[in-house]
């Protein structure tokens, strides 16, 4: 049985990042270290025996920066890269450029944790005349994430391309739910750090040959996933 593999990588750290921001559709770019995550990633990559032919990224310069930086490390230059804001992070609405303490005191503890947590409650519109997405539930991600799985990444698999998919936080875990068959419950204690990759295993059938793939660095991955889980709590 043929096996096609598939990396999830979250952008480096961003400036919205560090700053405990929700960054949504805000263009912000990588830090300092969000750079030498990237970097990591790609060599973690490499150090894995992966060669990938095709990446797709989102639109926002995080995510496209970080890409750029994976494929240096890894020294490849004739690689496929196709951007889509279908792999853009989740719009924020009015909630994008504000930090999540300010959120949770204004909204309270268990109104926050639902907007940012739960796959069907979109946060508060930005009310921006004109705007094409304002606001936005997991649920809405997870359509247009699977639309451009389904139209472009599934592809590149299924012609036994390695693939790597440099995406944000939310986008992932709207793609990860989709690949495991997770259910709206599950995804909800889904955390995704920055500058991990994640290597999935896929079948002819591309379903995943290990449920959640594994991290190529296991101990980086978990504290990583703390630092997701703290934010909004007073510290990053």
């Amino acid at each position: 049985m043929a096996v096609s593999d598939l990396v999830l990588l979250r952008h480096g750290e961003s400036t919205a990042n560090a700053d405990d921001v929700f960054g949504g559709w805000l263009d912000v770019d990588l830090t300092a270290r969000g750079r030498r995550e990237a970097v990591r990633a790609g060599e973690l990559i490499r150090d894995a025996g992966l060669r990938p032919a095709a990446v797709h990224t989102s639109l926002l310069r995080r995510a496209v920066d970080t890409a750029d930086l994976v494929l240096d490390a890894l020294k490849r230059t004739s690689v496929e890269v196709h951007r889509s804001w279908q792999l853009n992070e989740r719009h924020y609405g009015r909630l994008q450029g504000r930090t999540r303490t300010s959120v949770r005191q204004e909204f309270g503890d268990a109104p926050y944790d639902e907007i940012r947590r739960s796959y069907d409650v979109a946060p508060p519109p930005a009310g921006l005349p004109g705007a094409v997405v304002d606001g936005e539930s997991l649920a809405d991600v997870r359509r247009r994430v699977v639309a451009y799985w389904d139209t472009a990444v599934a592809a590149d698999l299924r012609a036994g391309r390695t693939t790597i998919v440099v995406a944000h936080g939310n986008s992932l875990r709207a793609l990860c739910m989709h690949l495991d068959g997770l259910s709206p419950q599950q995804v909800t204690t889904l955390n995704v750090p920055t500058g991990v990759p994640l290597l999935y295993q896929l079948d002819d059938g591309l379903v995943p040959r290990t449920a959640g793939g594994s991290y190529l660095d296991a101990d980086l991955a978990l504290a990583g996933i703390a630092e997701v889980r703290a934010q909004g709590r007073g510290r990053k």
